[in-house]
């Protein structure tokens, strides 16, 4: 099931007094289908994380992408300039992983209330900022595919503080796929390894792929951008979520 056409929709998840801007994508065909939660960079929900949520939409999948820095910045989407980057880092710098989690979690049960989602298994998929979150996410029960893309400081920090994301690798309930570049310079190549020794020890069902390629390359409105690395990248994400949800 490839290239449906869709339905897009402007939504509101509801996380007890917090209402989360959501964007949602879905087929416009009658059936249920399994459900994937879609995690911005540090630029918002913007172009190329619509772009992601559709496409994801469009393989069969009910798709959602919810503002994870409703918190700090309502209705915030930048592009990709030095000045860009900096306010979405300072927006970055006041999430809290208890509170990111708590939005996941609101953003699965406003899943589950929809009529044309499929059982209770979801799909989760991040990149940068979102791929550390995504990380995260992957503890949550109902979380059984997760895709990580390039996803700083997994192994030296969580959002918020405290101790590295990285030490919550044994809660991790389903499998999870990371795609890291060996050119980016913000995550080192020790790490990458430092992820997958803990992912070994815990027997998480997991696949690390490096690509050549710098940070951000699986997005086409950055000059980072890979064609080849993104190409086999959604090939991966593709399989996991088809054998997985």
């Amino acid at each position: 099931m490839t290239d449906l056409k869709i339905h897009t929709a402007n939504v509101t998840v509801t996380n007890g007094d917090l209402q989360i801007a959501a964007y949602l994508a879905q087929p416009a065909i009658e059936g249920k289908f399994p459900a994937v939660i879609v995690i911005q960079e540090i630029f918002g929900v913007n172009a190329h994380i619509r772009e992601v949520t559709e496409r994801i939409a469009k393989e069969g999948y009910i798709a959602i992408a919810p503002a994870i820095y409703q918190r700090q910045a309502p209705g915030f989407e930048t592009g990709y300039t030095p000045e860009d980057i900096k306010i979405g880092r300072h927006y970055k710098d006041q999430t809290k992983a208890a509170e990111l989690l708590s939005d996941i979690q609101a953003t699965i049960n406003y899943l589950k209330n929809l009529p044309s989602v499929k059982s209770s298994s979801f799909g989760c998929i991040g990149f940068c900022f979102g791929g550390h979150v995504a990380y995260l996410a992957a503890t949550l029960a109902e979380i059984k595919a997760t895709a990580s893309f390039y996803g700083a400081g997994i192994a030296t920090n969580t959002p918020g503080g405290g101790s590295p994301t990285i030490t919550r690798t044994a809660d991790i309930k389903g499998t999870i796929y990371a795609f890291f570049g060996t050119q980016d310079a913000s995550i080192p190549p020790e790490q990458v390894e430092q992820i997958e020794t803990e992912l070994q020890k815990y027997n998480i069902p997991h696949r690390i792929f490096r690509y050549n390629a710098d940070h951000g390359f699986f997005c086409d409105h950055r000059a980072s951008y890979n064609a080849t690395a993104a190409a086999d990248a959604w090939i991966q994400v593709k399989q996991l979520f088809r054998e997985k949800l």
